[in-house]
């Protein structure tokens, strides 16, 4: 079942959004070689409970931090390390939530280690501008499905892959709520899109075709060749008068 959002909860929403962009922002500014993931972990958990929130992954299903880290291969749910450390050249996917009023916000990223090859910047301006693609189809009668098509088609089109074992969702009081947006698929297929919908789209795309893997922690999800992937996500609202990227930090419309 879809749960609308009232205007106060989307108010709500976008106080949290604002905060949560400030505090991933403040994340990627520390981001250089030789820095463990558990120092981001650490920092972000510090920033989410300063500004009165609670991080929305700490305990959820059992996962032990705040942050996922996900490094290079590494497609998402990278659990934070003292040993795990950025290296030059590394891609450092952070994915972030949290709470605050009963209401949740979720949105990642992935930045540079210092100097990184063609391939890997190609795949990260392909993989932010595949979730932008999808925020544009976030309009009012479209389908669901519409968003998944736009993602998907542009990725394919640059020759990289989508990740199809893992997709959006729909966000508010839980962090995870219907609907799921897998990132690929036809257009004009499932619910259309009303005022009150919140949802969380995540392109998380790869450079292989093979299906990925979850390593022994149980958590960590690996692509099936070890090439390299990237995961870029925001929260959107859809009002009467538009969609609004909550996690941009200020009430932009898509």
């Amino acid at each position: 079942m879809i749960v609308l959002k009232t205007p106060a909860e989307i108010s709500i929403m976008q106080d949290n959004g604002r905060l949560l962009a400030r505090i991933l922002s403040a994340l990627c500014e520390e981001v250089q070689p030789g820095r463990s993931t558990l120092f981001f972990d650490e920092m972000a958990e510090s920033l989410i409970r300063e500004a009165g929130g609670v991080p929305s992954f700490k305990g959820y299903s059992g996962y032990p931090a705040t942050i996922n880290a996900s490094i290079n291969e590494e497609v998402v749910h990278g659990i934070p390390s003292s040993e795990r450390k950025l290296e030059e050249g590394d891609v450092f996917s952070i994915d972030i939530g949290l709470v605050r009023e009963g209401l949740h916000v979720d949105m990642a990223t992935t930045v540079a280690v210092g100097q990184i090859d063609d391939i890997a910047q190609r795949m990260m301006d392909v993989g932010e501008r595949s979730l932008w693609e999808g925020i544009e189809q976030v309009k009012i009668g479209n389908r669901l499905s519409d968003i998944s098509h736009a993602i998907g088609s542009y990725v394919e089109m640059a020759g990289f892959y989508v990740v199809k074992e893992y997709v959006g969702h729909g966000i508010g009081k839980d962090l995870h709520e219907d609907p799921q947006i897998p990132n690929y698929g036809p257009p004009g297929h499932g619910v259309r899109l009303r005022p009150g919908m919140a949802l969380a789209i995540e392109p998380m795309i790869k450079i292989d075709s093979m299906a990925t893997q979850v390593q022994a922690d149980h958590w960590t999800v690996v692509t099936g060749s070890g090439g390299l992937s990237v995961h870029f996500e925001h929260t959107i609202v859809l009002t009467e008068n538009g969609a609004v990227v909550v996690t941009l930090g200020g009430d932009e419309k898509a």
